[in-house]
């Protein structure tokens, strides 16, 4: 439907009407937003993998001068747990963390999130996020920096986890031939492209099987595995548990003792 020109102008009224009322009570209430530089340092210290500084700039959800995105308090913490972790998220990436771990771990963690029912447990799993989101930067600053190809294969095979994916494609992406490309990348990264492509589909899958509820069939196939059993086979190889296993250690298992603890720590 198309806005006439009063609509329009009526809509800008009241959007105006309610900006200058919100401004008003945060003059009246002495409410002031978060400093952008403080707000910017927090943020680029979690891009530096700083985390011992992160830890000082590190504030609760919807505190400060945050603002308020819900009327419901839960739901207010969701938002500003979304918001804080979306931006983590594209800072990592500018700072060179692998777009899919750092959209994987994002979904995965806001996920998380949608579950919890306790005030407790969204500060919980805010710090946790931020903290996992510094290590992983503090780990890539002190990595190797890799030539165009290699990263453009690393490139397509994060993009295509999901899929099936052969060295042909990866050599035709990066525009050399499949033997050259095969060469640099194992100079370069230290592992064949085979065994690459594997650990960062185990990789994948162990973030899945952390913070999702997805069963590990789904997750094998959802990673292109040739079978479940060939999923569960490398996915030993590599963590020397199986998927089931991994799950009742770092999902089942932790997230109910997380909860009891802050249930003691409430009382």
């Amino acid at each position: 439907m198309m806005y006439n020109v009063i609509e329009v102008r009526y809509a800008m009224a009241q959007s105006e009407k309610e900006l200058t009322y919100k401004s008003f009570m945060n003059r009246e209430y002495a409410f002031k937003h978060s400093p952008f530089e403080k707000e910017f340092e927090f943020y680029d210290c979690v891009k530096s993998g700083d985390t011992e500084r992160v830890k000082q700039l590190m504030t609760p959800l919807a505190s400060g001068g945050t603002g308020t995105l819900s009327e419901n308090p839960i739901q207010n913490l969701k938002y500003h747990f979304t918001v804080t972790v979306a931006l983590i998220t594209r800072f990592c990436v500018e700072g060179g963390m692998e777009m899919e771990t750092a959209y994987t771990l994002s979904d995965l963690y806001i996920l998380k999130a949608d579950k919890c029912s306790r005030a407790e447990e969204i500060h919980a799993l805010h710090r946790e996020a931020i903290l996992d989101f510094t290590k992983q930067m503090s780990r890539i600053a002190k990595g190797t920096v890799y030539s165009k190809p290699v990263i453009m294969a690393m490139d397509y095979i994060y993009d295509h986890l999901h899929s099936k994916i052969s060295e042909e494609d990866i050599a035709e992406y990066a525009a050399l031939s499949p033997s050259y490309l095969s060469r640099l990348f194992h100079s370069e990264v230290g592992v064949t492209i085979c065994t690459y492509i594997a650990v960062k589909r185990v990789e994948t899958a162990q973030n899945m099987l952390k913070y999702s509820d997805y069963t590990p069939l789904d997750i094998g196939n959802y990673l292109a595995f040739n079978s479940h059993s060939h999923f569960i086979s490398t996915f030993k190889r590599y963590t020397g548990m199986t998927p089931n296993e991994f799950r009742k250690k770092y999902y089942r298992s932790n997230w109910s003792a997380d909860k009891k603890d802050r249930t003691k720590k409430t009382k």
